[in-house]
């Protein structure tokens, strides 16, 4: 590993993602669901992914980003390389599978926009192999922070935060509390850790009507250096293992038009906020302002993501970033 590679600015780095890219097919129902019936609706398609979704995101907010997923060899995966070219990410390192499919994710939402079921395929992403990342040596060492979702092979989580986690902040998405027992033993290497209150339960094998503090506080014993956790309406809290914690509240969107991306949008303010080296209350605040953008929005991706937009409704939903004392 070329250790002056590493060891330049982050700032004048690039953010590398690590994960699915997938065509997203999304069903809203026009009334109150009803289950083993059919819904009227509306039902769309793009190009999505929570490491994809992220990395949108992120390039939205100004960062250079570079993409590595396995795509198949069919339709979608050319799909999949257009959008990530318009949405300024670079996937040319990615893996292509000969004779498989790429990954689709299915999602049905509520005449909220909520997410009530989804179906993930994305069984070529297990063709990424730890190989394959080794002759992308180079790219990785490169990179200012990677972000990485659970999708991927327990293999690659290992070797990503073993052989680069000392030098580069790495960010991982559990995505599910499914794919969150991949991270059941040893967290070292992890930069940041971005749950919901349901995969911090499933992680933590804590409920949180034991406290935020508690359940986030035995991962940070397992290693990581930060866990934060997204709330939904609640807002979101963060705590990281100096023992600072953040509590950012702020007034409840009145409609949300999709709820789909508000998790990658959040880490992608996150990776913003983490380039930039901005404190953890900013941090919090920032990644909570971009979230909002993204729900605000009928695509998984909000086109109008900026840094400005984002601080702008920060201010809008009037976001308070509060410290919170830890019993000890």
């Amino acid at each position: 590993m070329r250790v002056d590679t590493i060891t330049r600015d982050p700032s004048r780095r690039y953010v590398l993602g690590i994960g699915a890219a997938n065509i997203d097919m999304m069903g809203r129902s026009g009334l109150p669901l009803v289950m083993e019936d059919s819904n009227p609706g509306v039902i769309g398609t793009s190009v999505g992914g929570v490491t994809h979704n992220v990395c949108a995101n992120a390039a939205r907010l100004g960062l250079d980003v570079k993409l590595i997923t396995a795509l198949g060899s069919d339709v979608h995966a050319g799909e999949i390389r257009r959008d990530c070219l318009e949405m300024g990410i670079d996937p040319s390192h990615s893996m292509v599978v000969p004779g498989h499919g790429s990954s689709v994710y299915l999602s049905l939402h509520n005449d909220m926009g909520e997410m009530a079921l989804a179906v993930s395929d994305m069984r070529v992403l297990q063709y990424l192999t730890v190989d394959f990342l080794k002759e992308k040596e180079d790219v990785i060492a490169g990179a200012g922070a990677i972000m990485m979702d659970t999708g991927l092979p327990e293999s690659i989580l290992t070797y990503i935060t073993e052989t680069y986690g000392e030098h580069i902040p790495v960010f991982v998405d559990p995505v599910s509390c499914t794919y969150a027992r991949k991270l059941s033993g040893s967290l070292r290497g992890y930069h940041t850790i971005k749950p919901n209150r349901f995969e911090l339960e499933e992680l933590s094998g804590m409920s949180l009507s034991s406290g935020l503090e508690n359940a986030c506080g035995a991962l940070i014993s397992r290693g990581v250096d930060r866990v934060v956790v997204s709330l939904g309406r609640e807002g979101s809290f963060s705590l990281d293992k100096a023992g600072s914690a953040v509590r950012v509240r702020g007034e409840p969107l009145d409609m949300i038009a999709n709820a789909t991306g508000a998790g990658d949008s959040f880490m992608g303010g996150l990776l913003y906020a983490a380039v930039h080296r901005l404190d953890p209350e900013q941090s919090l605040l920032f990644a909570s302002g971009v979230a909002r953008l993204a729900l605000q929005h009928p695509h998984t991706i909000n086109p109008n993501v900026s840094v400005q937009a984002a601080w702008d409704e920060a201010e809008k939903g009037r976001l308070r970033a509060e410290t919170v004392c830890l019993h000890t």
